[in-house]
């Protein structure tokens, strides 16, 4: 550096172009690479959107098939334990009657059977925290593991329109949904769980809008022993106008499905 300095008394100083030279020379900064284990490669995969809706779909198949292998509905129809009562029979009864409905066992049956076994009131309100309870899981499963695989189908017409309604409007869009007879109550869940709609307004108008089919599937299996009383026949009535109503109204809406 002695030709690159010079001496004033005991003081060195460096010049200018010195430094910039030293300054400019290339730090190499090698970095090892992070090794990734088997496991953790497992793991990438096992969160990946479509590894997780085949789980979805895994679960709901062997659901489905413990339904038709086991028949739990006939458990909650005709099988109760008699010992069982009050609260925790309640109780129960609402949990199983969530769990069968995830495995798609119909709603009536069950609220058939929730009238059959605890009366008009109480089996008004079991039959709608077991629906409440049913349509949360099932929208809780659909949200976690099938939303960020089936989101970036949703590329017809039809299914843009859907989704629109469900995420902008979801509560009125779920009362409808509710109320509307004919709409299967699992396929109504999980397309609620792709869309954008929030929780609360899910379970709200859910269990606002299936009070009136529930009240009178409950009412009928409660008075099922007397057939021609009135309260039976206004229940019967009760289920089958609104579903004549709305098969009307679907076959008198049906151009608007065919258009382009």
């Amino acid at each position: 550096m002695l030709d690159a300095t010079t001496r004033s008394g005991d003081t060195a100083t460096v010049s200018p172009r010195a430094t910039a030279t030293e300054l400019l020379v290339p730090v190499r900064v090698v970095t090892a690479p992070v090794p990734t284990s088997p496991l953790a490669r497992c793991g990438r995969v096992l969160r990946s959107p479509w590894s997780r809706f085949s789980l979805l779909v895994a679960l709901l198949a062997a659901a489905g098939a413990s339904v038709l292998l086991f028949e739990p509905q006939k458990l909650l129809a005709d099988g109760w334990p008699p010992h069982v009562g009050g609260l925790t029979a309640a109780l129960g009864f609402a949990a199983a009657y969530g769990l069968v409905t995830v495995a798609f066992v119909p709603r009536p049956l069950l609220n058939l059977a929730a009238g059959a076994v605890f009366g008009s009131a109480v089996g008004l309100g079991t039959a709608l925290v077991g629906t409440v309870v049913g349509a949360g899981l099932a929208f809780g499963l659909g949200r976690l593991l099938g939303q960020d695989a089936l989101r970036p189908l949703l590329r017809g017409r039809l299914l843009k329109a859907a989704d629109g309604q469900l995420s902008r409007h979801g509560m009125r869009s779920m009362l409808a949904a509710r109320l509307f007879p004919g709409l299967p109550f699992w396929g109504v869940n999980y397309a609620a769980a792709v869309s954008r709609m929030g929780w609360t307004s899910f379970l709200v108008a859910t269990a606002l809008g299936s009070i009136p089919n529930t009240a009178a599937y409950v009412v009928a299996g409660a008075r099922a022993s007397a057939p021609t009383s009135p309260i039976f026949l206004i229940a019967l009535a009760s289920i089958a106008l609104p579903t004549v109503a709305g098969a009307v109204m679907a076959w008198r809406k049906r151009h608007h499905l065919r258009k382009p």
